[in-house]
């Protein structure tokens, strides 16, 4: 599983940087460059919380912060990239519903870790 979450990450890395190319040379939405921002910031995060994670005894709990990240991100970006590219939503309340989900997983990797800090 934390192989396949590395993939997606980096694949969230690609797309940021495909995005922000997009941003500067196809299009001028300002949508494009917050897409951008978020897949490459959260890219590099999920591959550190996975890293974080490795053999520790709360490995599961890491890789599950790391998944809930990417697919937040990738309904927050989903939505963005469908009002730009299709004219309209990806589906209601997919933007709120993906930053929500970013938010969480977040808060999750901050409570795992502090519960890895009481358990050495």
């Amino acid at each position: 599983m934390t192989y396949l979450l590395a993939a997606l990450a980096a694949l969230m890395g690609a797309a940021g940087v495909a995005s922000a190319a997009a941003a500067a040379h196809a299009t001028a939405n300002p949508l494009l460059a917050t897409m951008s921002q978020m897949l490459m910031i959260h890219a590099a995060a999920a591959l550190a919380i996975l890293a974080l994670g490795r053999e520790s005894p709360n490995e599961a709990w890491f890789t599950a912060a790391a998944a809930a990240m990417i697919l937040g991100v990738g309904l927050f970006s989903g939505d963005l990239a469908a009002r730009v590219w299709l004219g309209g939503r990806l589906f209601p309340f997919a933007a709120p519903l993906g930053g929500g989900l970013t938010i969480a997983s977040w808060a999750a990797t901050a409570a795992v870790s502090i519960a890895a800090i009481f358990r050495a």
